[in-house]
């Protein structure tokens, strides 16, 4: 497994040596002892959760204050633009964003340490999205940061979807990184 640095040092992008013929291909998907020497953190991941979305869906950009997960993502099936965003107060690469685009055909993963808000816009006719997570599901510590706000700086790949952008009424409501509740 290859693993790629971002501009984000606690957000890692996992390559899969993938082994294929004329059958089809294998490749491993998670390994404890790679991702924990990539990493440098001793993750238990809980809960495993797989979303299917339509084109021009946007999710996001959700974190939980408490109970906060850690994610390893990926997509099955089509292709989205993933965006993570550091939401730690104290850290240096707070409100900085990182996107990338994650599909079936790339067979990228990306962490998404605890402490940053993470979405994505699904840019194929639909798309099949996994992550494990290393904490529970916790709704009432939810919060959705705003998607659009400028401050951002993630540049969505827009050009393909907005006539058919969907996006359910908690994320429009989205809090601005100015305005929303951070992480320590």
């Amino acid at each position: 497994m290859r693993v790629i640095p971002t501009t984000i040092p606690d957000v890692r992008v996992f390559e899969p040596r993938v082994f294929g013929d004329a059958r089809g291909f294998f490749f491993e998907s998670f390994n404890q002892k790679a991702f924990r020497d990539a990493t440098g953190g001793d993750f238990e991941f809980v809960q495993d959760n797989h979303s299917r979305s339509t084109h021009g869906t946007l999710r996001g950009l959700h974190y939980q204050l408490q109970q906060a997960q850690g994610k390893l993502v990926r997509v099955t099936s089509g292709r989205v633009f993933d965006a993570v965003v550091d939401m730690r107060a104290s850290s240096p690469t707070f409100g900085k964003s990182f996107g990338v685009e994650l599909s079936a055909d790339n067979r990228l993963q990306l962490w998404v340490p605890a402490g940053f808000a993470h979405g994505f816009l699904v840019l194929s006719d639909s798309a099949d999205f996994l992550y494990k997570t290393t904490d529970y599901y916790h709704p009432q510590s939810e919060r959705t940061l705003m998607w659009s706000d400028p401050q951002l700086g993630i540049d969505w790949p827009l050009g393909g979807v907005q006539g058919d952008l969907v996006i359910s009424d908690k994320d429009r409501r989205g809090v601005a990184l100015a305005d929303c509740e951070t992480y320590p």
